[in-house]
């Protein structure tokens, strides 16, 4: 233990009515190590400050760091946004912005709709088939 952190300790626990410590713990400011211990004070680095490290520079916390590069999730508040929002485009438009942000490639594209054909009913009706029987092969 230092010197001066005994010193120290007893000044906080001397009692209120008695006056300094006495002098074998006190130094005088004419002392001997006066001069080289101020020049020690001013060199010491502080308690938070690294002689490693650029000037200006501030160590970050790696948590801080990860909490500000972890992904925020935006779903909620744009939700809200939008379904606060007076103006509703009309379907033409949002179909195109979709089709323009959809990928280029074949894979992103979504499979054609066929439309589906219409079983065409027969131009003939029952009555022409059994007329046509008639005069092609001559049965009644």
């Amino acid at each position: 233990m230092s010197a001066s952190l005994l010193r120290r300790g007893l000044e906080l626990l001397e009692a209120p009515g008695r006056g300094k410590a006495p002098g074998v713990l006190q130094r005088g400011p004419g002392g001997p190590r006066t001069a080289g211990s101020a020049r020690r004070k001013k060199a010491a680095p502080g308690p938070g400050r690294s002689k490693a490290t650029v000037k200006g520079k501030v160590v970050k916390s790696a948590i801080e760091e990860y909490c500000k590069k972890k992904a925020v999730n935006h779903l909620r508040t744009n939700l809200q946004y939008m379904t606060n929002g007076r103006f509703v485009a009309d379907k033409a438009v949002t179909q195109q912005v979709l089709t323009q942000n959809r990928g280029r490639k074949s894979k992103d594209q979504p499979p054609e709709k066929k439309a589906k054909k219409k079983s065409e009913g027969t131009v003939f009706t029952e009555e022409d088939f059994r007329k046509f029987e008639r005069e092609y092969f001559g049965t009644a």
